[in-house]
């Protein structure tokens, strides 16, 4: 069974890297995340799937599970606070500062980050939760 959830987890990814729409990956990373629950990875991706698809409520709930699974992860406090951005909720400074603490100290994570927020703003140019966030992480 983990191996068919990692072929749907990777093949999700591919998918995803290839340009697919996010409206038919959303059931693709759920169902990941339904067989595989403590899996954080799966549960960034849904969340950043549903920001991209504007729906900040199930992506806040993705980002807590997932910063819950590994609150060391900055993708899953950078969700979370974008999704809280856009929920109109406090607290997501700490989220903000956070990324930023565990980015300065590995720089293989700042460029994923920074890849990440690439791909964020080329998919959905007027993101501006996201373009705040950047600005927050890197100014």
């Amino acid at each position: 069974m983990a191996q068919t959830v990692e072929f749907l987890f990777d093949t999700g990814l591919e998918r995803y890297k290839a340009g697919e729409t996010t409206e038919t990956l959303i059931p693709v990373f759920k169902e990941v995340c339904d067989r595989a629950p403590k899996t954080s990875s799966a549960w960034i991706c849904l969340s950043w799937l549903y920001l991209l698809e504007n729906k900040p409520n199930l992506a806040y709930k993705a980002a807590q599970k997932a910063v819950r699974l590994n609150p060391q992860d900055p993708q899953a406090r950078i969700n979370l606070a974008m999704s809280m951005l856009e929920t109109g909720q406090k607290g997501l400074r700490e989220h903000i500062e956070f990324a930023k603490q565990l980015i300065f100290v590995n720089e293989e994570w700042e460029q994923e980050i920074k890849d990440s927020i690439a791909d964020g703003l080329s998919r959905k140019p007027d993101w501006q939760s996201l373009a705040k966030v950047k600005t927050w992480l890197f100014e």
